[in-house]
């Protein structure tokens, strides 16, 4: 057998572990879905607690907000992992298998360390299953078992820092039975408004939830009542508060080949021409605040971080389902946005970072979501809309979708279809009878998951070219030897061990 050919044994082993793994996802399915959270964090911690504490296994980086959060954590992961630190990340949700969401030194979870992990914990889930039960409580939910699965792949691998982006909310969040040593604000907006109140003011006090005693706020600009809210939270509890454009601000931004050139001053340094291959303005204010958490985690907001880092950090960062080129001939973008203030940031990104003339919206939206907020944004830069719906139960039926999309876009360029891929063959077609026309699948991450799994159109999936070259290369990587990782160490701690900060 040459090298090019596959080790049959090798393959036969990674399927048997891909089936664990799927069927570990299965049971986790047969839990209460992530779209009815518990309001509560006890069941999470007895949990984390039979299993020896393994939320304390590595420092916590903690993010919560309405939009951006995705993008802000894995940025902040990017980072810390370019200083040399070995990461654990959690996001949610994925667009195509659950592996996506546990991410160990920046790559998805393997299939065996999955399932292993799944079979290490499953006795003690049912322990605290059967308990709540006796109680006359709902069992462990999807999201309540997952986080309790991370904590423990956490554990295993092991890792120097954790990132935990909160699933909803923050306060009664499972992901909130950890402690974070930084907890990270992203923009918080109207969304989840029958589970998290139907304020600004009420959303924000839940999400500050997440401030623990004595540790790091970095916060993304927000709404004055927003703001208010984490102003007192942090005072209650004698947390620091870094907030965007007061202690930190994204200075300029330069549309670059393959996304953009960022300033930025940071809490302490200044770090200028930084190539970050995202588009929009939104995501280099995301970058802003992804380094001023990750200067709050290392040195408590008075260490610097190197140059070099900062440009492998954010240079070699993705976010998937992010404004995300899926296609070419034609051009076809994939965005998540699923709410009017992710909605807004997406078409102002198209304006700003693409010269198309006409673009087609693919739409799909869920039935707990602003639909009439989210066409409102996206009017402005829709020369057509195919409506449908993704797979999901709770999904808006495409012609009452259709009939919300009229108010607001002429009612001719309103095409419905109901099988996604019916929508999307229309919007191709279409867009393909002009260079100057382009795809955009947006209004729900579940719809945005089917198109990611999709085969790709003809020539494959490739970087469209913007219309200005980058002034800066990203610095290749570098990265120290492995480590020795203690199982659990303060963000101080690491410092010691993180290359690229200067005292």
């Amino acid at each position: 057998m040459s090298a090019d050919e596959p080790d049959p044994y090798e393959e036969a082993e990674a399927a048997e572990f891909r089936r664990a793994a799927d069927a570990a996802y299965e049971e986790l399915l047969g839990r209460v879905g992530e779209s009815a959270p518990q309001p509560r964090l006890e069941p999470t911690r007895r949990a984390v607690e039979l299993l020896g504490d393994v939320h304390r296994a590595a420092p916590v980086v903690h993010i919560t907000g309405t939009n951006g959060k995705t993008s802000t954590s894995r940025m902040i992961e990017s980072l810390l992992r370019a200083t040399g630190l070995r990461t654990g990340l959690l996001t949610s949700p994925h667009l195509e298998r659950v592996t996506e969401r546990i991410m160990i030194d920046g790559e998805p979870i393997s299939d065996e360390a999955f399932a292993r992990n799944w079979d290490d914990i499953r006795p003690f889930l049912l322990i605290v299953d059967a308990e709540l039960a006796a109680d006359g409580e709902e069992t462990l939910t999807f999201f309540e078992a997952l986080t309790v699965l991370a904590f423990a792949c956490f554990a295993d691998a092991p890792v120097d820092v954790i990132v935990l982006e909160v699933g909803m909310g923050g306060e009664w969040d499972s992901t909130n039975v950890a402690d974070g040593q930084v907890a990270v604000f992203t923009p918080i907006a109207l969304d989840h408004t029958q589970r998290l109140g139907s304020t600004i003011t009420e959303i924000a006090r839940t999400k500050a939830g997440i401030i623990k005693p004595s540790a790091s706020v970095v916060t993304a600009i927000q709404p004055i009542e927003a703001l208010d809210e984490l102003r007192e939270a942090a005072r209650m509890d004698e947390a620091s508060l870094a907030i965007e454009r007061v202690d930190f601000a994204l200075e300029s931004t330069t549309v670059a080949v393959g996304g953009q050139l960022v300033d930025i001053r940071g809490r302490v340094g200044r770090y200028r021409d930084v190539f970050l291959p995202l588009y929009g303005d939104h995501q280099a204010q995301n970058a802003a605040v992804a380094i001023a958490a990750v200067e709050s985690f290392l040195g408590d907001g008075t260490v610097a971080l190197d140059q070099d880092v900062v440009a492998e950090g954010l240079g070699q960062v993705t976010s998937p389902g992010r404004l995300q080129l899926v296609g070419i001939e034609p051009t076809v973008l994939v965005d998540a946005a699923h709410n009017p203030h992710g909605a807004a940031a997406l078409a102002a990104a198209l304006r700003e970072y693409f010269d198309f003339d006409e673009y087609v919206i693919v739409l799909g939206v869920l039935a707990d979501k602003d639909a009439h907020g989210i066409v409102r944004e996206l009017a402005s830069v829709a020369a057509r809309v195919d409506v449908t719906r993704s797979s999901s139960e709770r999904a808006i039926p495409a012609e009452e979708l259709a009939e919300l999309v009229r108010d607001d876009v002429e009612p001719d360029a309103v095409l419905v279809h109901e099988e996604f891929a019916d929508a999307m063959d229309a919007a191709r077609a279409w867009a393909a009878e002009s260079p100057r026309r382009a795809v955009v699948v947006t209004g729900s991450i579940t719809l945005v998951g089917r198109r990611s799994r999709s085969p790709p159109p003809r020539g494959g999936s490739h970087d469209r070219r913007p219309t200005t070259r980058p002034r800066a290369a990203r610095a290749q990587s570098h990265r120290d030897a492995p480590l020795d990782h203690p199982r659990s160490r303060s963000g101080h701690d690491v410092l010691r061990v993180a290359r690229g900060v200067r005292p």
